[in-house]
């Protein structure tokens, strides 16, 4: 407890905020563990439809930067609220709508609406309830505490699916059961009642010239990102037949890494500095897309599906490191409350090209293959690289 007593600053509502993210993580470990499964064995959505679906649960994303202009009255406390609820009435929809490709994918929008309003601010109370010099830490703490929840709802999925037989009917009760979950997390964090207010002339984005560098690896970030939370599992679903206990097995050994991972890279962050982090991802990146989309090529198809699966967890881990850019806007920002304004306009940008993605992700797969869509991720990656080298950094890194 000493070690978080370092990181955050004690009058803040940090405690309740981390229980509520462990129950939002369980939930959405829960839900995680089982939708490419759901959609493929039960909705039976093709490639193509699975890259349609991520469009609509993407669309969100671009729209943030309005919804939080138009809530810029609210303290960040009561849009995490907000999101809570959003999530919750998408859970429910996908535990009580039948089962077509329209109606699952206004399910995965609507959660994703609340998910999206929640992923902002989490970074930014991270951030605010820090102390100073410390938020990489705050951010590394977060990913950690919510790793711990979906973990738990892997393993959850992994044991059900072993126990029971793939249905429609088990699948419902795990949306019905994080639906739950998500309600239980929404009164916990009821007693977040900190007001984190902006100020009221000012609205909830920010397009300001010195966070232009921010902005464009955002975009950059999101494109290769968004090819492997998409496409990376159902590739394993559709291509190498993987069942459901396996997926979620994965995601949970995938969690674990993160769990350890993220405090070691937020720490690396406030060490070395945001800009080595976000240059030196690169060539590990390079090598998890290679294999990605050609180990089939070079290895049986047992072979490759292990190896694909031990790279998905490595980019699961080098994901960590977009902690860094979130650092960079604290770098450069005035006051807190620029901060959430330009982390909320920075995940709105991003989504601009990973819609995209998602749209034609699927196409690029079912067209000219998994090879061409994992090379289009490396390249992706190797300019967010390129780019992040030009950052110029504002302050040294910590020596400890």
């Amino acid at each position: 407890m000493g070690k978080i007593e370092e990181i955050f600053r004690p009058e803040s509502k940090y405690k309740p905020f981390f229980l509520s993210m462990i129950a939002f993580g369980l939930a959405y470990g829960l839900y995680k563990g089982v939708l490419d499964n759901y959609l493929a064995e039960i909705v039976e959505m093709s490639e193509l439809g699975r890259g349609v679906s991520e469009f609509f649960r993407e669309l969100p994303g671009l729209a943030l930067v309005f919804i939080l202009a138009a809530l810029y009255t609210m303290s960040a406390e009561s849009i995490y609220k907000i999101g809570a609820l959003i999530m919750l009435a998408g859970m429910v929809m996908h535990a009580v709508v039948p089962a077509t490709q329209v109606l699952a994918t206004a399910s995965i929008c609507m959660y994703s609406l609340g998910e999206h309003m929640q992923l902002g601010m989490r970074s930014t109370l991270s951030l605010e309830y820090s102390k100073e010099g410390h938020g990489g830490a705050a951010l590394g703490l977060q990913n950690s505490v919510y790793q711990i929840g979906t973990l738990a709802g892997y393993i959850v999925i992994a044991i059900a699916f072993f126990l029971m037989a793939s249905s429609l009917y088990l699948f419902r009760l795990v949306f019905g059961i994080a639906a739950a979950i998500i309600g239980i997390g929404f009164l916990g964090c009821l007693q977040m009642t900190g007001h984190s207010e902006t100020d009221q002339t000012k609205s909830r984005f920010c397009f300001k010239k010195k966070y232009k560098k921010y902005y464009m690896l955002e975009v950059f970030y999101g494109a290769r990102k968004q090819i492997f939370f998409t496409f990376g599992p159902y590739v394993l679903v559709l291509f190498y037949k993987a069942d459901t206990m396996t997926i979620s097995l994965l995601f949970s050994i995938s969690a674990v890494c993160c769990f350890f991972a993220a405090p070691v890279v937020g720490r690396i962050i406030d060490r070395l500095g945001y800009k080595i982090v976000m240059v030196s991802d690169t060539l590990l990146l390079v090598i998890v897309c290679f294999f990605y989309g050609f180990a089939h090529h070079i290895f049986s198809m047992q072979t490759a599906f292990i190896i694909c699966c031990i790279n998905y967890i490595l980019d699961s881990v080098i994901s960590l490191a977009s902690m860094a850019s979130n650092v960079y806007v604290q770098d450069l920002s005035d006051n807190s409350d620029e901060v959430r304004a330009t982390i909320s306009t920075g995940l709105s940008v991003n989504h601009m090209i990973t819609i995209l993605i998602a749209l034609f992700g699927g196409w690029i797969w079912q067209t000219l293959g998994i090879e061409t869509l994992f090379v289009l991720s490396a390249i992706l990656g190797l300019c967010n690289s390129a780019y992040a080298a030009s950052i110029k950094t504002n302050r040294p890194a910590a020596n400890s």
